[in-house]
């Protein structure tokens, strides 16, 4: 799916200091390069409200990943967002669908992630010289032939949920020792780490979203389900 002016932006809360939106899948969160790819949830959130200054990103979804997305609409906001994000206060849960089923109902997967230089932008598993990468995991419905899971990043490393999703279940470490790995199950429609051919779209979504609002100090939760 590519982004379109025809896929819509919704607002699901808004303050004077930041807004929260969900973003359709195939919607840039940042412009791209090029004239053709302006067009994402930065701008459009820019057009809605024209108050907005001071950089506005606070954090990123894959563009092919719908969901909640905070947006900052002050400097001030933003500093304070990205520190919560920074220091991991925020609390945040996807919806995906994966092809086959995992072995087990519930976990965590441990396995450090970089960068594949020769093949950017994909991410892979490496033991000496990847982040520290964690995700909790839990099974919300087995149907024929995928699950319904609930991923919980600890971590927020680029593709992360969509690696350990795809990684095998069980990972040979550079000391060739065999450890737990991920799920085995890459998530539908995944055109890097699966087949884009298995779904119309990738079926992954940022269903929970949960802060500190920066100008009241209070903690507060967002939640959208999956259109799929």
């Amino acid at each position: 799916m590519s982004a379109s002016g025809d896929s819509i932006l919704a607002v699901v809360h808004a303050t004077d200091v930041f807004v929260v939106v969900n973003k359709p899948s195939g919607l840039l969160s940042v412009p791209g390069k090029g004239a053709d790819k302006q067009d994402c949830v930065a701008s459009r959130v820019r057009a809605m409200f024209p108050h907005a200054s001071g950089p506005m990103v606070v954090h990123r979804l894959d563009m092919d990943t719908s969901g909640l997305l905070v947006v900052a609409l002050t400097a001030e906001a933003q500093r304070e967002l990205s520190r919560q994000f920074e220091q991991r206060e925020v609390e945040k849960a996807y919806v995906a669908l994966v092809a086959g089923g995992p072995e087990r109902e519930e976990g965590l997967i441990d396995l450090p992630m970089r960068t594949d230089i020769d093949n950017r932008p994909r991410q892979i598993i490496d033991f000496i010289f990847g982040k520290p990468s964690q995700t909790r995991y839990r099974v919300l419905e087995r149907e024929r032939g995928r699950t319904r899971v609930r991923f919980e990043p600890i971590t927020g490393r680029s593709h992360q949920l969509r690696v350990h999703a795809a990684a095998a279940a069980r990972v040979l470490r550079n000391d060739d020792v065999w450890v737990e790995g991920g799920l085995g199950c890459p998530i539908l429609g995944d055109a890097l780490y699966g087949e884009k051919a298995s779904a119309p779209r990738l079926m992954l979504h940022a269903s929970e979203l949960t802060i500190t609002d920066p100008a009241t100090g209070r903690r507060e939760s967002f939640a959208v389900e999956a259109e799929f």
